[in-house]
This record gives C-alpha cells, sequence and structure tokens, in this order.
C-alpha cells in the first residue's frame, strides 16, 4: 500500500472519531429506531385512532343541512324610481343611463360581519393535525428507508430496488399530504370572494345557494381527506411490513451463488 493511502486511510480515521461525525451516527441510530418502532407500533395504533373518529358523528351520521350557516348579510328593500313618463325622450334615456350596472358599492355590511362556517372550522381543526402527523411520519419513514440502501455495487441489486419502490411510494404520500393543506386554504379564499358577491349583489339568490353548496363540497372534501389518510397509513404499514426483511438487508450474505 502506497504512502499517500496509508495517509488517506488514517485521515479517513481520524475524522471517523471526531465528535460531529459520531453525533450524526447518533441520530441515524436514533432515527431508524424510531422508524422501526412507528411501523411496528404507530402505524397500528394511528389506523385504530382514525377508524374511530370516522365513526363518530361529525363524519358518519352528518348532514349537509347540519352544516349550513346564514351568511348575516340580509337582502335590501328594492329600490323604486319614478316613471317619469311626462319627460322627453332624451331626458328619460340620460335617466335610464345613469342607474349603476356594478352593482352596491359594499362600505360596511349593515349586519356586521360574515364569519367562516363554524361547523366545518370545528373540522378543519379536527383534521389539521392528522394531516401533519401523516408528513412528519412519511419523512420518518423516508429517511429510514434512505438510510437502509447500501452502497451502489455490481449485482444482487433486487432488494434495493424494493427499497426503492418503497421509498416512492413514500414520497409520493408525503407529497399528497402536504397537497391537502392547499385544498383547505383554497376553500377559504373561495368561499370569501362568493361572500363578497353576496354582499356586492345581495338580490341574486344563487350566489347565497353557491356559498351552500361549497361548504357542502369541502364537508364532503374533508371526509374524504380523512379516510385517505387512513387509508394511507394503512397501504404504508402494509407494504413496508411484507418487505421488511428486504428494506433492513436489502443485499444477502452470501451475494454469489453457484449455478450448479
Amino acid at each position: 500500500m502506497s504512502t499517500s493511502m496509508k495517509s488517506f486511510l488514517n485521515a479517513l480515521k481520524n475524522y471517523a472519531e471526531t465528535a460531529p461525525h459520531k453525533q450524526v451516527q447518533e441520530y441515524k441510530d436514533g432515527l431508524i429506531k424510531q422508524a422501526e418502532e412507528l411501523v411496528l407500533n404507530g402505524f397500528p395504533e394511528t389506523i385504530v385512532r382514525l377508524n374511530n373518529l370516522l365513526e363518530t358523528p361529525c363524519f358518519k351520521n352528518r348532514k349537509f343541512e347540519d352544516i349550513h350557516q346564514s351568511l348575516n348579510i340580509p337582502v335590501p328593500d328594492p329600490i323604486v324610481f319614478n316613471s317619469h313618463s311626462d319627460l322627453p325622450a332624451a331626458k328619460k334615456t340620460k335617466y335610464d343611463n345613469s342607474i349603476s350596472q356594478d352593482g352596491t358599492k359594499v362600505c360596511i355590511l349593515p349586519s356586521g360581519s360574515v364569519t367562516s362556517n363554524k361547523h366545518l372550522v370545528e373540522l378543519i381543526e379536527s383534521v389539521k393535525p392528522h394531516i401533519r402527523k401523516l408528513v412528519e411520519d412519511a419523512n420518518l419513514m423516508k429517511m429510514w428507508i434512505s438510510f437502509m440502501i447500501p452502497k451502489i455495487e455490481d449485482g444482487n441489486n433486487f432488494g434495493v430496488s424494493i427499497q426503492e419502490d418503497t421509498l416512492a411510494e413514500v414520497q409520493s404520500v408525503e407529497s399528497e399530504a402536504a397537497a391537502f393543506f392547499d385544498q383547505i386554504s383554497r376553500y377559504f379564499i373561495s368561499r370569501g370572494k362568493l361572500i363578497s358577491k353576496v354582499a356586492k349583489y345581495p338580490h341574486i339568490d344563487d350566489y347565497r345557494r353557491a356559498v351552500d353548496e361549497l361548504d357542502q363540497k369541502e364537508y364532503l372534501s374533508l371526509w374524504l381527506t380523512m379516510s385517505e389518510i387512513r387509508n394511507r397509513y394503512c397501504s404504508l404499514h402494509d407494504v413496508v411490513l411484507k418487505n421488511l426483511d428486504k428494506i433492513k438487508k436489502p443485499r444477502s450474505i452470501n451475494a454469489t451463488e453457484s449455478l450448479y
């Protein structure tokens, strides 16, 4: 062995014994232990808890009518104009063109502010912690599988391909869970725009009905989100348990076997 190679190996050994390297290794070991505990015990407990939550009345038996909430925007009395039948035609046209076609200018609502739908806000606040937990658990699983992937070498890579496929599934779950938060914010933005239409055009019932329909859609989406969170936990638990041996030990001890 050349002198330069010996120097490199000695430097590498000295680095492995330094405090930062040990701290990183301790972090990896702790993460691996935490992920394995999550798969074996955390996932089953979460699945049971989500099943029980989906059986509660707020998700199972509630009807669309139960989430209806008044907008607190009254319909003003219609404005009555004089016919002015005795005016010349030119003055009639001028008077008719002076009527605004842009709706009502809203400076302040006479009955106070329009609050968010309290029924849906309550459900959203109960769903968000589960979305966050799914993102965190998927991120933990992603790092665990990444640490289990061995160094690149020729042959005996069937177990590595299983690791990569499982890792892709976990990453998909993480992205989908993060998208659930966007769905919630889009709901509030859409509802606010519709309510501004109701305030500007209070006589048009279709805008009021559109708010009710949007609330019903969001309620159904929240139920679907909770179901999808439960389903994602089930699928992750199933795929990891079925391939746990290959995930932890992707390559066999005897890399090469006799053909005869």
